[in-house]
């Protein structure tokens, strides 16, 4: 390993794709969201390619307009449960919402994949914002925005509290005196906060990485710093360097003002490269991409994060129309986002859709100028790498086969593996049990 910074990479398992006409591509499988020979395929090739992870989006509310992938696909937990048997080292991490569930299950559930994968499991901690995902859990309302993070805030402190029910050396399996743990070293939590009352202790112990590690998308200012004081790597958007520049140097300032080793912290926003061998072939599949998606459909995708709002009643060619209302207890990140691009560039409502539908980022030339983007955003601190989705099918393959190698050969992204741990892979410690003697962090293996 050289001792150039180094680029973290995940790839998000996305079925069908993120836009609403992926699925129609000749080359598309329509079944790709529930097709485990599909999304182990994939899983195999990203770590072939030694990327850190996998991530697996999700939601617990549609509607007819939601995307196709959405639609129709595998709970998190359940295809990363099968994918920790078809890898051996690739980290696997799931979406939940802390909105809709309780702490004491999902500690379980994750502690319970990452034994399962050997200690590979890392849990993306998310606030549900679609209004309509509280009719799915006898729930008369949806939380309001700055209630989310609080609860948010105390469940990610029980579900940790939970996975530190057991100390490291507490199951000692003493066949001679028939003692199979030592009672000293197993901890009921006793939480009792504003939302939860728990007290444990978990019936699974601490994996060979310790905790699960966490994953949050804090864009939002209550967002922003639930991420710099409780998550190990955070998924955002951004579309251009300078807003990924800005954003990064905030977070990190964040995570230091609350003690933190700023360089502990993963910033990895979204992308979907475009890869082609000549700019004539990166022009012809970028618009072969950008041909996927419909007006109808880039206005739904629009649509999301003002809690479904339904664009085709404004005429497309008038000023982006003054809808801010609908997105302050929805995904107020990406709404406000969205608001601001449309008045800064005194947008059209189809130009707005559009670009955000089929964006045309530093991630679409021919390998060297992808590769050069990936550098260029982690040398000018833009992020620490990035997570990838697929623009069109095979892209992963093509990124695989010309991007990775430059990447490697520039010394700023691994040849193999360093750990059989995701926390070891990304060079982060294994937590200190809270109830253990010492102090020190452990090395992660």
């Amino acid at each position: 390993m050289t001792g150039k910074r180094q680029l973290k990479l995940g790839f998000m398992l996305h079925g069908v794709g993120m836009g609403w006409g992926d699925w129609r591509h000749p080359d598309a499988d329509p079944t790709a969201s529930t097709n485990l020979a599909y999304y182990k395929r994939q899983a195999q090739l990203a770590e072939a390619a030694k990327f850190d992870f996998l991530f697996v989006a999700d939601s617990v509310f549609i509607t007819e307009k939601s995307s196709p992938h959405y639609l129709n696909r595998f709970e998190p937990l359940t295809i990363l449960s099968a994918l920790a048997g078809a890898t051996s080292h690739i980290g696997l991490v799931g979406t939940l919402t802390v909105s809709y569930s309780e702490p004491f299950n999902v500690a379980r559930q994750f502690a319970s994949l990452d034994h399962i994968s050997g200690g590979r499991a890392g849990w993306n901690v998310v606030t549900s914002w679609l209004e309509g995902s509280a009719s799915n859990f006898s729930r008369q309302a949806h939380l309001a925005h700055d209630v989310r993070y609080r609860l948010a805030d105390e469940y990610l402190d029980v579900v940790q509290g939970l996975w530190d029910s057991w100390e490291d050396d507490a199951l000692v399996h003493d066949k001679a005196r028939g003692v199979f743990f030592d009672p000293q070293k197993l901890h009921t939590l006793n939480h009792k906060g504003e939302f939860f009352e728990v007290r444990g202790p978990l019936n699974i112990a601490r994996s060979p990485q310790g905790q699960p590690v966490i994953f949050q998308a804090g864009a939002s200012e209550d967002g922003r710093n639930y991420a710099a004081r409780r998550a190990d790597a955070i998924f955002v958007h951004h579309d251009s360097l300078e807003e990924g520049r800005n954003y990064y140097h905030d977070l990190k300032q964040r995570a230091a003002g609350f003690g933190r080793d700023p360089d502990k912290l993963f910033i990895l926003p979204g992308i979907r490269p475009v890869v082609g061998s000549t700019e004539a072939e990166v022009e012809r599949k970028y618009q072969e991409f950008a041909n996927l998606t419909s007006i109808e459909n880039a206005l739904s995708m629009l649509g999301r994060p003002f809690n479904d709002y339904d664009f085709l009643q404004h005429d497309l060619d008038a000023p982006f129309p003054d809808i801010a209302a609908h997105g302050v207890n929805s995904n107020q990140s990406q709404s406000s986002r969205i608001i601001e691009v449309a008045r800064a560039g005194n947008l059209t409502l189809r130009e707005v859709a559009l670009r955000f539908a089929t964006p045309r980022s530093d991630f679409v030339g021919t390998p060297e100028q992808v590769a050069d983007a990936f550098e260029r955003w982690l040398v000018e601190r833009g992020s620490d790498g990035f997570v990838i989705n697929v623009s069109l099918p095979k892209e992963l393959e093509v990124l695989v086969e010309t991007v990775i190698p430059i990447l490697q050969k520039r010394g700023i992204f691994r040849e193999e593996y360093e750990s059989e741990t995701f926390r070891g892979n990304l060079g982060l410690d294994v937590p200190r049990n809270r109830h253990a003697a010492s102090e020190v962090p452990v090395a992660a293996e």
